[in-house]
């Protein structure tokens, strides 16, 4: 008998197994030659730990907040779209598996299934809803509305996507969703490959506004009652102009790897970002997150919380909601087995003191 996974990376190499090719592909790929992508992982390996001892750790408190949810601990579950690929119940079954774990969820606007039924399957999911805002208006207002009347608590705009980034695999197996997977919650949400192309490049490119700019995210925040943070930020002054355009959250992400190559790894500009919004706003990261001890960095470094996207799909595709919560709870133990050994009996005590 195979043995169980005991961390998020086996996950990826059992999953591999039972995937379909072209889900496979899409859910790994990375733009260009993928060195932003190896970059996100490799980065944490060079930063090393500093820990305190003779600190009494008898209990660790993983509690944190951002965007004004309380949160038990401070995983959380990244925007990812096309979660029927990976399993017939798709985004219902990761619902129901983050909600299990306690963690925050947020829905993607590509998502497979409406986000209405997300809601209703798993109303006590903590819930936020992802944005790209289409060329029609109407459908972006559209969207904004429903994701507040179905009990979502915030909106994060998805900025570092004006064109979907080139991303090798997924053209070359000329990527579409399979007869009877939408994209649910808009009008026109099939996505077909023209020939040689990947299908969901040509989506983007037709659906989506790329005239996006910071008059747009002023009016999104003047648009709803809901806190609003932008995911995709790379630098110190784009997060400044976003905290003073009102939003409450800056998401420090590189899109897994996924737009443009060869920039950072997130937690190497996670600091001059978080220096930067310097408290005005909550400041959180996702990018290349596995491990317990990469949770523990990026809160020494600024961060209030930390978004996995891949490790739960692969994790949805061997195990359905049972496995999303699994692959959490075992990235949430990992981060109170390195509080504990850290001497950071709680997320206030970790800080930049901690690392080398």
């Amino acid at each position: 008998m195979t043995p169980e996974p005991v961390n998020l990376l086996e996950l990826e190499e059992r999953a591999a197994e039972v995937l379909d090719p072209l889900a496979r592909d899409y859910y790994r790929s990375g733009a260009g030659a993928e060195l932003t992508l190896a970059r996100n992982r490799d980065a944490f390996a060079d930063i090393s730990l500093l820990p305190r001892v003779l600190v009494d750790v008898d209990e660790i408190d993983l509690a944190t907040s951002a965007l004004g949810t309380e949160l038990p601990h401070p995983v959380a579950v990244a925007p990812t779209a096309f979660h029927r690929l990976a399993d017939p119940e798709g985004e219902i079954a990761t619902a129901r598996g983050t909600q299990e774990s306690g963690a925050l969820m947020c829905l993607s606007s590509l998502s497979n299934t409406p986000m209405e039924e997300v809601a209703g399957a798993a109303d006590k999911c903590l819930r936020w809803f992802q944005l790209y805002v289409f060329r029609d208006r109407e459908v972006t207002r559209d969207l904004v509305a429903r994701a507040e009347a179905s009990g979502y608590r915030a909106i994060v705009l998805t900025v570092d996507a004006p064109i979907l980034g080139r991303r090798e695999r997924d053209v070359r197996n000329e990527f579409e969703l399979p007869p009877g997977l939408t994209i649910a919650s808009v009008p026109e949400g099939d996505v077909d490959a023209p020939h040689g192309e990947s299908g969901l490049a040509a989506y983007f490119a037709s659906m989506l506004d790329a005239t996006l700019d910071w008059d747009d995210l002023e009016w999104l925040v003047q648009a709803t009652s809901l806190p609003i943070a932008v995911k995709g930020v790379h630098r110190p002054d784009d997060a400044e102009r976003a905290v003073e355009a009102g939003v409450a959250g800056v998401i420090v992400s590189n899109h897994g790897g996924r737009q443009l190559d060869t920039v950072p790894a997130t937690i190497e500009i996670l600091p001059a970002i978080a220096e930067a919004v310097a408290g005005r706003a909550d400041v959180m990261l996702d990018g290349g997150v596995r491990r317990g001890t990469d949770v523990v960095k990026a809160l020494a470094l600024g961060a209030c919380a930390v978004f996995i996207g891949r490790p739960v799909l692969w994790a949805l595709a061997l195990n359905g909601s049972d496995g999303v919560r699994d692959a959490i709870q075992m990235l949430v133990a990992e981060t109170r087995e390195a509080m504990t050994l850290c001497g950071a009996p709680s997320i206030s005590e970790l800080g930049p003191d901690l690392l080398a």
